[in-house]
């Protein structure tokens, strides 16, 4: 696991390789072991490495026989010692055992259809002097992060934006257009990013940028997209469970190459105690898991991971996670991972990441199941809304209306009963934005942006349109689990990236190799749905963990945000939204700001989700576009004898 960062240009700059290595400096964290650099008159290509496979070779940038083409990578290919036979069979000379130099030889073999071949997860390029041509790929699932700037002059690319700011072509403005879906869902989900001019490689694309005619042409191509309908085979109900054991054994299994020790990231959870417990199977020694939780125990999942952690005979390891240190950390976190931070849960991943790079250099991690297998609760109901919607279309509009007004202020109603309501075709207009997103995805709604913010709001959900539309001939089920794995599941996935790389330790997710996706798409709905959602994958486990942690009801990592924010402590927090010199006073209306802080502070309703948007913005704002890092030195107040991150 690496970090990546470099430009082409038609004009060379006269400080070429000061540039390069600023471009790398500020990434160091992804790689601390060693740095290299290769540059040529219109190429400039920088690596910073996390030894993890070949530690004595492999450095990069890696060149072939002839030093006819050039490579950074970052990323892990799991299946290349069964590609090398065959592109030494057809000639190609090995001078290290790394995956990097079988990147290398496949594309010089096979072009870009050498991707096909891969088993893995990886941004990489490579660069062809003669051709003045640089190659770039993104793997499948967005596992590893690809940012880049293009001009027609310039071509910048790194792994992380902070890397493509020290280029002095670039600069740090916010992309409004992004801001309305940011506020909405936490992140941007299509190529644009919060900065202007700066864009994401998407999943599953590789792009070509050449030198030609006195400028750069730029040209984009996907080479994989996640199944969207997928036949299911005949097979009998225990054979789909025979059958995804083995490839989840298989896919394990892969994940397991590394001349480093490894561990698990343990939650108790369904997902990470199967991967520990089938590594645990795998591995000679013994396996270190790590987990997180709050010194609030309504709201950890230490007992979990502590059960699952005795039962496999585990060294376990845990850290607690406290209201000022959390807090504290986050102005750090959000320069990280360069973008306001879309749920709370990145910080203590961060602090499970720290605490893991104190023993090991790799990790595996549980990501993907829910968005394979259905266990999201929000599958199940809104197939039930959809289910039932279409008798309650026949009562008249306006008689629609009234009953929904009357669901929200009515005080014939308790308000556990007013809320289950709300999140219903009863209390919700009856429509994909509203049933489905504003309900399960958005702090903030179309709505609630208008009356809040300045300036006219865009539509907020264009992108996640864009897939659900695409996916309009899948059954309901598979569409959903489509455009989550297009959106949700990628964010999920950059939060994974930049939190254990900012620790310099490597995170895996074995769920996520291609073919078991593609095979999780064959699975029957009924054998994804039943019971509480992920019953194929449950079924399939249960020889390896306890019953009751198979089967207990999913937390999904939460954190006592809602409880800390009501707290008299948080009082900073609240002084930070209102500074009149932030990024929220230019973009907020002031009263509808007051207001939305009072209603959490006196409890007239829960407003966590939309409070946690706007810190992250208001301190993004301030490290990125303004440079009042120093504002942040300490959000809270730590306790006496606390120590800081």
């Amino acid at each position: 696991m690496c970090g990546i960062a470099g430009y082409i240009t038609v004009h060379a700059p006269s400080n070429g390789r000061g540039l390069l290595e600023r471009m790398t400096n500020v990434i160091a964290h992804r790689g601390p072991d060693e740095n290299g650099y290769y540059e040529d008159q219109h190429a400039f290509l920088g690596h910073r490495r996390l030894s993890i496979i070949d530690l004595s070779t492999g450095q990069q940038p890696m060149t072939n026989e002839d030093a006819t083409r050039w490579i950074i990578y970052n990323g892990e290919l799991f299946n290349h010692n069964s590609v090398r036979p065959e592109l030494e069979a057809a000639g190609h000379r090995y001078k290290t055992h790394s995956d990097t130099e079988t990147l290398l030889h496949a594309y010089e073999q096979w072009g870009a259809k050498s991707i096909d071949r891969f088993r893995g997860m990886f941004a990489y390029v490579i660069w062809d002097p003669a051709r003045k041509e640089l190659f770039c790929v993104r793997d499948r699932l967005g596992i590893k992060p690809f940012y880049y700037y293009f001009d027609g002059q310039v071509f910048a690319f790194a792994s992380e934006i902070k890397a493509l700011l020290e280029h002095p072509s670039i600069s740090a403005r916010m992309e409004e257009g992004a801001l309305n879906e940011v506020l909405a869902f936490g992140y941007a989900s299509g190529e644009q990013t919060l900065y202007r001019g700066i864009r994401k490689l998407m999943p599953g694309h590789h792009m070509t940028v050449r030198v030609a005619n006195g400028r750069l042409e730029q040209r984009i191509e996907q080479y994989w997209d996640a199944p969207i309908t997928a036949a299911s085979p005949e097979r009998s109900e225990q054979e789909w469970i025979d059958e995804l054991r083995r490839r989840l054994e298989e896919t394990v299994r892969m994940r397991l190459m590394s001349d480093v020790p490894l561990g698990v990231f343990l939650s108790g959870g369904l997902d990470s105690s199967a991967i520990a417990a089938l590594m645990k199977k795998m591995v000679s020694g013994p396996l270190k898991t790590f987990s997180v939780g709050y010194d609030e125990e309504q709201y950890s999942e230490l007992g979990y991971a502590r059960r699952v952690a005795d039962y496999l005979g585990t060294e376990h390891h845990e850290v607690r996670v406290g209201m000022p240190e959390f807090f504290n950390t986050l102005p750090k976190l959000v320069w990280h991972e360069d973008e306001p931070i879309c749920w709370p849960s990145s910080v203590s991943l961060y602090y499970v990441s720290k605490l893991a790079s104190e023993n090991v250099k790799v990790v595996l991690t549980g990501e993907g199941s829910d968005e394979l297998f259905a266990g999201y609760s929000r599958y199940a109901h809104y197939l039930k809304q959809q289910q039932w919607l279409p008798a309650y279309q026949m009562l008249p509009g306006g008689l629609r209306k009234l009953i929904r007004d009357q669901v929200a202020t009515s005080s014939l109603l308790t308000a556990t009963w007013r809320r289950k309501l709300q999140h219903t075709f009863v209390g919700l207009e009856d429509n994909l934005s509203s049933l489905y997103l504003d309900n399960f995805y958005s702090a903030f709604g179309q709505k609630a942006q208008e009356r809040m913010l300045t300036a006219p709001v865009a539509p907020i959900y264009g992108h996640f349109e864009s897939y659900w539309n695409k996916a309009s001939a899948a059954s309901p089920l598979q569409r959903m689990l489509y455009t989550d794995q297009k959106t949700y599941l990628l964010e999920l996935l950059m939060k994974q990236d930049q939190m254990s790389m900012a620790c310099s330790i490597e995170s895996r997710v074995p769920l996520l190799d291609h073919t078991f996706v593609e095979f999780a798409a064959t699975v029957p709905a009924s054998m994804k749905l039943r019971g509480a959602g992920k019953y194929i994958f449950k079924k399939a486990v249960e020889d390896i963990l306890p019953h009751d942690i198979i089967y207990r009801r999913k937390m999904g990592f939460p954190t006592p945000m809602r409880q800390w924010l009501r707290e008299k402590r948080a009082e900073p927090l609240y002084k930070l939204l209102r500074d009149r010199e932030g990024l929220l006073a230019s973009i907020m209306k002031r009263e509808a700001l007051d207001d939305l802080i009072r209603k959490q502070q006196e409890g007239i309703e829960d407003c966590t989700d939309r409070l946690w948007r706007l810190i992250n913005v208001q301190v993004w704002g301030d490290i990125f576009l303004t440079g009042r890092t120093s504002r942040h030195d300490e959000l809270l107040e730590a306790p006496v004898g606390a120590g800081k991150s």
